[in-house]
């Protein structure tokens, strides 16, 4: 009997200790909503490396693709809210997808902010055979030829289109919209002349811009990318105000508990913070968000601006999914 009941209090102590397993007991995944290799990919791929060590287990990439991003957001939204699985994503995935899908809109709503992580300026870059030399060069050439100049999209709504129709309405110019299904194949084309004009994620540009590959006319942004100097803001060039930029955030699904959340906050902060992750992320481009902006409150109110700046736009412009 004695026997007995010490088998059954010990079964019943493993038993409880399996379901009450303290926090990072197994690998946390990552939910990026776009293919691999494209900038939020490399983005989180940087990031995981050095997260696994705050966190002391791996952090696994899972790339879940479609509908404007919003299938992966949507997935990454319902996983349990444990803490083990995590929302990658940037302003396409997170503001422009949810002011057109449905399931992108819900999903927002059950997403907890972890940290703002990093940004970079859209640019408006062009093929090295375009006439125009610099920005004002390009708004006078495009409202000289109304219709002729064609540039590339990468999805209805996403950060490159909705640049376009910004740049179109605030400076007076029409263009044609060619979608493509990825940053890659447009600039291959941008740079084998068979598109003119682009608003690139800046940091996809940099080889590029470098290696003399392409022209960069301006960036959208109030201060110059501190990556290309010379490369003017559109407040420069006579068309003030036209501010878009390409930021990246962490997020959980909603009810993650409060000290899960204060620990992937703080595995993000230590991964910004240490010197090789810096030294890589300013090499592609991307200003680091200040410590005071990795916060989940953060993060919670710089979303809900932009959702406020961005949605009546993109609706306003009848943006429909492709």
């Amino acid at each position: 009997m004695k026997i007995a009941a010490v088998a059954t209090a010990l079964a019943l102590t493993v038993s409880c200790g399996a379901s009450a397993q303290p926090y990072q007991s197994r690998p946390v995944t990552i939910t990026v909503p776009f293919p691999a290799g494209g900038p939020t990919d490399t983005l989180a791929r940087i990031l995981s490396e050095r997260m696994r060590i705050s966190l002391g287990q791996p952090v696994v990439i899972e790339n879940v693709t479609g509908a404007g991003a919003s299938i992966g957001v949507g997935r990454a939204a319902q996983a349990a809210p444990d803490g083990y699985t995590l929302s990658i994503g940037n302003w396409t995935s997170h503001v422009g997808a949810g002011a057109m899908y449905p399931v992108a809109h819900d999903a927002l709503l059950e997403l907890q902010p972890v940290a703002l992580i990093s940004a970079t300026p859209l640019m408006i870059i062009g093929k090295n055979a375009l006439p125009p030399k610099d920005a004002k060069e390009l708004i006078a050439w495009l409202k000289a030829n109304p219709g002729k100049a064609s540039a590339a999209t990468v999805g209805a709504g996403s950060g490159a289109h909705v640049c376009l129709l910004y740049f179109q309405q605030k400076t007076g110019t029409s263009f044609q919209l060619v979608p493509y299904r990825g940053g890659a194949p447009v600039m291959q084309d941008l740079v084998a002349g068979q598109i003119d004009m682009f608003c690139a994620e800046a940091s996809q540009t940099l080889s590029f811009l470098r290696s003399g590959a392409i022209k960069a006319f301006a960036v959208m942004s109030k201060a110059r990318w501190p990556a290309a100097p010379g490369v003017p803001t559109m407040d420069e060039v006579g068309a003030p105000g036209m501010y878009i930029s390409f930021w990246n955030g962490l997020w959980a699904p909603k009810g993650t508990p409060k000290d899960v959340i204060a620990r992937l906050n703080a595995a993000v902060v230590e991964t910004l913070a240490d010197p090789a992750v810096r030294q890589r992320l300013t090499e592609l481009g991307h200003v680091i968000a200040t410590r005071e902006e990795q916060t989940p409150e953060g993060l919670a109110a710089f979303h809900k601006a932009e959702i406020e700046t961005w949605w009546p736009i993109i609706k306003a412009a009848n943006i429909k999914p492709e």
